[in-house]
């Protein structure tokens, strides 16, 4: 199956809720190596005006991949998801991302390029509080390789 060039324009709704906490921005700094005290300690966080631990900013990603789920389980998209290639990821914090955050994302496909018997596919995650408070944008691109000609 070929990836379906209708994708473009195609929008997915926000699924369930994650709740940021302060044991995954812990995780999450760790496996990044992030060591700002702000990623461990309350008082660290505080003394820079956050209300609890701060998340580093590719935390976004979390919830980003949630919500591209949705694209590469639909079945009408035809990605093989073991032929993907991760291209490119990119993001824009309006706000940083605190524990006890409750966020949602909804996606956005922006653009589909065919390249050989392959495509390119570039989403966009619109990331909000459960509220609709506006908290990231991350713009992500995927090659998604064709099969090989018999």
């Amino acid at each position: 199956m070929s990836i379906n060039p209708a994708l473009e324009g195609r929008s997915y709704p926000a699924g369930g809720t994650y709740v940021v906490s302060r044991e995954k921005i812990r995780e999450f700094a760790t496996a990044t190596k992030a060591t700002h005290g702000a990623h461990y300690d309350l008082e660290a966080a505080a003394s820079l005006g956050h209300a609890d631990l701060v998340a580093p900013p590719t935390f976004a990603i979390i919830v980003a991949q949630r919500a591209d789920a949705q694209l590469i389980a639909d079945p009408e998209s035809g990605i093989d998801f073991s032929r993907v290639v991760h291209a490119d990821q990119r993001f824009t914090l309006h706000r940083p991302i605190v524990a006890g955050d409750e966020l949602v994302a909804e996606l956005h496909v922006d653009k589909v390029r065919g390249m050989g018997t392959g495509a390119m596919i570039t989403t966009r995650a619109e990331i909000t509080t459960a509220g609709g408070e506006s908290v990231a944008t991350t713009i992500s691109s995927i090659l998604v390789r064709g099969e090989e000609a018999a």
